[in-house]
């Protein structure tokens, strides 16, 4: 063999080497492009439960007996002097936020190089049916007025139990399901060659009170 060959097979070599490990070094450096598997495997967290509260909150009611009238056109109330009843209901209720992702797709991830995004579907929030502690219900109803009746007494639970779904937005249930996804799902997509740092997830919008009064879901 003539030296000149030698030096083209030696050339060969060392760009196969270089470049070998070239391509090492990048698939160490650069997240592999799994972003189907990615999906596939955070479509396997189906319902995930991200936080639950417990409330708990007495109803108190009372009113006065009165008159009602219109004279001379004009509407009036007169309070009579028979004492006013009052009522306090104890209500407890389970509230549950969840992130189905039945339907998480690819549209939800966005790459940038090597960061990732993770747009999570809209959280669901659901009260479970409340209870009422019948046997703590206290009453307060003078001698000369009749007693609460079954149909004020539901009617005044009622008032409790939407009371208590309009709180609900005020609890940061939302920042805590974002949080407790977050930290779920990290490790899957760690595994997939990301670095934490480098991923973000979120939702797709900041929710307004009004917007999670409208996703609460109640089980009667």
């Amino acid at each position: 063999m003539s030296p000149r060959h030698s030096l083209y097979i030696l050339l060969i070599l060392l760009f196969a080497a270089c470049g070998g490990e070239l391509e090492e070094q990048q698939s160490d450096n650069q997240p592999v492009d799994t972003i189907p598997m990615m999906v596939m495997r955070i479509q396997k967290c189906s319902k995930l439960y991200t936080s639950e509260y417990l409330l708990h909150k007495i109803v108190t009611y009372g009113d006065s007996a009165s008159i009602n009238g219109t004279f001379l056109h004009r509407n009036f109330k007169i309070n009579l002097p028979f004492g006013k009843r009052r009522v306090a209901i104890p209500i407890t209720a389970s509230v549950k936020a969840y992130i189905d992702f039945g339907n998480f797709s690819e549209k939800n991830v966005r790459r940038h190089g090597d960061k990732v995004e993770i747009i999570l579907p809209d959280p669901s929030i659901t009260m479970t049916s409340t209870q009422v502690d019948h046997e703590a219900i206290k009453k307060r109803v003078p001698m000369l007025r009749s007693n609460f009746t079954d149909e004020e007494i539901t009617h005044i639970q009622q008032q409790g139990r939407q009371e208590m779904i309009n709180s609900i937005a005020k609890l940061g249930i939302v920042e805590n399901a974002r949080l407790s996804a977050t930290r779920q799902l990290i490790p899957i997509i760690e595994q997939m060659g990301y670095k934490e740092d480098n991923v973000t997830i979120t939702f797709r919008k900041k929710y307004s009170i009004d917007d999670l009064s409208s996703i609460i879901k109640t089980i009667d």
